[in-house]
């Protein structure tokens, strides 16, 4: 893995998408939880195959500003770059555009996790 990955992802917002469906606002545009999860599903796609078997990533933290809504059945296009990588730690500048231009910004971290062992130290805190 190689600093300067880069992931693209489109998506059409739908209603479920929107701060009133997300319980993030009282509007039926694009909501703030609904670009966070399409910035964090695109860095995570653009370094899967290089990976080992059993690895994934988790998100561990996000900083970006909202700058514009979007309404229902717009397109969206986001785009991650991989900026920095520190042992385990990935480091995503994260961008999000509609028609009109640039609708959201900033960086994402995920850490590189064996899949199993990660579960299993979840699954662990019910006992």
């Amino acid at each position: 893995m190689e600093i300067g990955i880069k992931g693209k992802n489109t998506i059409t917002v739908t209603e479920n998408m929107t701060a009133k469906k997300m319980g993030s606002g009282e509007l039926s545009v694009y909501a703030t939880p609904s670009m966070i999860a399409l910035m964090e599903n695109t860095a995570y796609k653009s370094v899967e195959e290089y990976l080992e078997k059993g690895q994934g990533t988790v998100g561990t933290y996000i900083d970006i500003k909202h700058l514009s809504a979007t309404p229902v059945g717009m397109e969206i296009v986001c785009e991650t770059k991989l900026i920095e990588i520190d042992r385990k730690k990935l480091v995503f500048e994260v961008k999000a555009y509609d028609k009109s231009g640039c609708i959201g910004e900033g960086i994402h971290e995920r850490f590189i996790i064996d899949n199993e062992k990660f579960i299993n130290k979840a699954e662990n805190k019910k006992k």
